[in-house]
Parts: C-alpha cells; structure tokens; sequence
C-alpha cells in the first residue's frame, strides 16, 4: 500500500495521508510540520529534542551498563561495564560513517543509499528545519537535522547494548566490537529504514511503532536469543552460584532507565506538544502497572516480591509501551503494562526453563517478548484521535486490520534478526572465535578481557 506523507500534522498545520500520520508521527519521531513557508527552526521543539536525546543517551551510560553490571557475578562487573560503556563509542563513529545513511539515506524500500556517508550534506542548511525523504513522501522537521542524527544515533547505541544481556559472562570482547559494527551496519540499520523512513516498506505498509518496539526492543531480544543459542550456556549455570553481585547498582540502573526512557518515548514526539506529553504520561503508568504485576505475579507463585522482579516488571512496561506510546490513552496503558508485567515474568522464568537456552539477563525474555507484546497490542488499543488530522480527522484507530499489519511487521522484524544474527555470528565464530576460554570464564572476564579487577 502507497504511504505519501505530505507533512508532520501536529497541531493541525500540515495535511499528509491517513498511513503516513500513523507511522510518521510514531515513529520517526515527526515533529510538528510548520508550513512551507516559515522555514525557521523551533527553538522549543528543538530544546526538547535536545534534553530527550541526552536522557536516551543516558539509558546506555551509565543506565544500562549499571543495571547489567549489577546483575552479574563479581568477577565481570567491570566486563560487562564496558560492554555498555564501549559500544557508545564504537556505533556513536559507525553511526557517523555508513550507519545514518544505510537508515536514513533515501534508498529504497529496503535499506538507504550511501549518499550520506559521514554525514556528507549536513552542512547545507545546518541552522534550518530539515526534510526527511524526498517528492511527495517527505517529511518535514521543525528541528536542525545534526538534532535527529544525535537523536536517533542514542537508539542505534542502546539496541546492541541491550543484546549483550543475553550474551553476558562469556562472550569475548574483541568479536562483541567485530559483531556491534556488522549487526549495527546489516541489521539495525535496515530495519531502521523499514520502519520509520518514508521509503521504508513497513512504514509503507502502516504498521505503527511510536518509539521502537520493532526497531529497537524486538530486533535486540531477538539478536540476543540468538546469540545465547549459539554461544551455549555459560560454564557452572545450574551447578554453581550465579547470584547477582550488587542489586543495589541494578536498582540505580533500572531507576535511570526509567527517567531516561521519557526522552525516549515523549522525546519520539519530535517536538514539545501534547502528543509528548501524553507519551510522557502513558510511560510512567505501564511502567508502574507492570511494576505490580510482576511482583505480584512472583509474590503469587514463590512466596516473596524480589527486588529484581520488581526492577524487571518496570523494564518490561517502558518496553511494551514504546511501540504505543504515542498512539493510546491511559487506560490503555495500564493494560498494556499489567500484560507485560505478566508476560516478562512467563518469559524469564518459565518460557527461559522450558526452553533451555541460557539468556543471561533476560534481554529476550523482557526485552523480546514485551516489545512483542507491546507491538501487538498497539494494533489493537489505539485511539484515532492521537494521530488524527485535517486530511484523516479519525486517525488510526485499534482494528483486526491494524492488529494483522503489526503481527506482520513482529515477524518480518524477528525473522530477518534471527537469521542475520545467526549468520553473522557464525562467520565471526568461524573467522576469530566467540566464546571466551573455560579458564577464562571461570577465571572472570575482567581479569581475563581487560587486566582488571573490582575492588
């Protein structure tokens, strides 16, 4: 199905088609389009944009890399410290170099051109609004396009690092930086491009995804079942003690990823309006529902509420309400956020058993299946209004129709992960190795990776 976007309609300004208003709004973060003709930048979208994008940066460093940190043993504290820590370095320069253009060059329905290698063209038109796309698909912005580049390099940061959970205790460094650049380049970016650039053929489609259920959550669940399968368990698991270090350093993470996650759902707004504000509000509801629900899920069925339940219960409600945030009321919200409590609990606890893979710190199990979860119910509980316009007063509202497009979108982004990941780790297995030595492992990845030791 044709998508033209005409143009960002937030506040009612700019007319664009009934798909496109779904989607553009959503997930490319479209900000309110100005008309043609006042072609300044919004100093206050702009500031918003610019506070959001250091909220979301900080969900990696220090957010992420202290809530894996502290679910790990002593010995690879540091270890997986640096994964996080790293790879904001690593895809902030593959971002600059190919990863943009490859998800933000015009191209085709399938991936960017290279056009924008290096960010070749951002000197033209630095200190005006920018136009994404091109022809009668384009999108216009009211902030600096140096903003939406720093903006969307913070996802492209954050989707490998939240991978590496899975992955944790036994993966070697060296081919963790090998694989970020390939999975970054071949996998993050194309899907990128389907979803939220104008040419992209989900875009296209009109599957809805506000801030990164597909994108981000789902393809990096997926990129970490994945890698757990074909690196195998870690060496002692069901023998030995593979209690948490620190918890208190996971609460302090997890508490800075919920602050960060407002700029990375309210900050998808593109702008400082009242679709950001109610991305805002319907965040920190299914992060509290969901909050419950898994505590009392875990209270229910082992005797006691744990602090890592509830810390994993909030994770699992920012993620399912990303695809959504910008397309439901509170309401809805609150459903959204009980099911994902529930459901992460199922994931990380029965369907982990069940199944016999060795997903470290559940980055499938919440990540994976709540972005699922929450991609799925966006089909069904939107509400029209949110993304109504002059040219579709009724928006796109929750239907069987919206529900079947987000199922396909769920599937096309899981199976072309799993099998990308797969292949990419082979290759690298094949090339320079995985998986770290059994000395090494039973030994701790900060002694044996980086020469260092905690405390």
């Amino acid at each position: 199905m044709r998508a033209i976007a005409q143009g960002i309609a937030n506040r009612g300004i700019m007319p664009w088609s009934r798909r496109a208003a779904a989607l553009l709004p959503a997930l490319l973060f479209a900000a309110p389009a100005m008309a043609q003709e006042e072609a300044t930048v919004s100093a206050g979208d702009t500031a918003w944009m610019l506070t959001s994008t250091a909220l979301v940066l900080m969900m990696t460093i220090p957010g992420l890399a202290l809530f894996y940190a502290g679910m790990v043993r002593k010995k690879n504290v540091l270890a997986t410290m640096m994964q996080s820590f790293f790879l904001a370095a690593l895809v902030s320069v593959v971002w600059m170099v190919a990863g943009y253009s490859l998800a933000f060059g015009e191209g085709g329905a399938y991936v960017g051109d290279l056009s924008r290698m290096f960010l070749a063209g951002l000197g033209n038109g630095w200190d005006a609004p920018f136009t994404l796309g091109s022809g009668d698909g384009a999108v216009a912005f009211t902030i600096p396009e140096s903003v939406f580049v720093m903006f969307q390099m913070t996802f492209a940061i954050i989707t490998p690092a939240l991978a590496t959970g899975a992955m944790a205790d036994r993966l070697k460094f060296s081919s963790l930086c090998v694989f970020t650049v390939l999975w970054s380049l071949l996998i993050y970016s194309p899907i990128c491009h389907w979803v939220w650039h104008p040419n992209g053929w989900i875009f296209g489609m009109g599957a809805l995804d506000f801030a990164g259920g597909t994108v981000v959550h789902i393809n990096a669940g997926v990129a970490g079942l994945v890698g757990a399968l074909v690196l195998g368990k870690r060496t002692g698991l069901g023998h030995e003690n593979m209690a948490p270090f620190n918890l208190a350093l996971a609460v302090i993470g997890a508490g800075l990823l919920w602050v960060g996650w407002f700029g990375f759902n309210a900050g998808s707004a593109g702008a400082a309006g009242g679709r950001a504000g109610m991305a805002m509000l319907v965040t920190q509801l299914a992060a509290g529902a969901a909050t419950l629900a898994w505590a009392a899920a875990e209270w229910m069925t082992k005797g006691k509420p744990s602090v890592l339940g509830a810390i994993s219960g909030a994770v699992a409600g920012l993620v399912a309400i990303t695809p959504a945030a910008g397309f439901v009321m509170p309401g809805s919200a609150l459903v959204i956020g009980i099911v994902a409590g529930l459901a992460g609990f199922w994931g990380a606890t029965a369907l982990k058993h069940w199944c016999g893979y060795d997903d470290s710190l559940d980055a499938f199990g919440v990540h994976g299946i709540c972005g699922i979860v929450g991609a799925l119910l966006t089909g069904i509980l939107a509400y029209g209004p949110l993304s109504a316009t002059p040219a579709s007063p009724e928006g796109i509202a929750g239907s069987f129709g919206q529900f079947m497009l987000q199922l396909y979108a769920v599937l096309a982004t899981f199976i072309f992960t799993a099998i990308g990941t797969f292949i990419i780790l082979k290759v690298i297995d094949v090339v320079m190795g995985l998986r770290v030595s059994e000395e090494s492992e039973r030994e701790g990845l900060d002694v044996s990776l980086h020469g260092e030791r905690l405390g």
